[in-house]
């Protein structure tokens, strides 16, 4: 049986994943897996990073940045998806103009 080290994150990179849920408002579950950590992890963080700076945010949103948030992560989604799709069809119609599979 192999030993695994466990990953280790910088106090920074701590404090700028607990500032991702903090700052936006998204959920711990959504920013975790977004940024590949376990929920309860990140919770600790959030909680630690809180406590740190006394509960307050010094960088919350207001509301027209809060929407232009979510119509960026809207618009991100879309092009996302629009991305996946174009990459399929890519490979789609190259498999078809492939001479080794005797179609055309």
């Amino acid at each position: 049986m192999g030993t695994s080290k466990r990953k280790t994150y910088t106090p920074e990179y701590r404090r700028e994943a607990a500032h991702l849920v903090i700052d936006t408002g998204r959920t711990v579950a959504a920013v975790a897996r977004e940024i590949g950590v376990g929920e309860q992890l990140l919770g600790r963080w959030v909680h630690a990073e809180r406590a740190r700076t006394g509960g307050e945010a010094d960088t919350s949103l207001d509301l027209n940045e809060r929407a232009e948030l979510e119509r960026l992560r809207r618009e991100n989604q879309d092009l996302r998806m629009d991305n996946e799709f174009l990459g399929k069809a890519a490979a789609f119609f190259a498999s078809k103009q492939n001479p080794r599979n005797g179609s055309r």
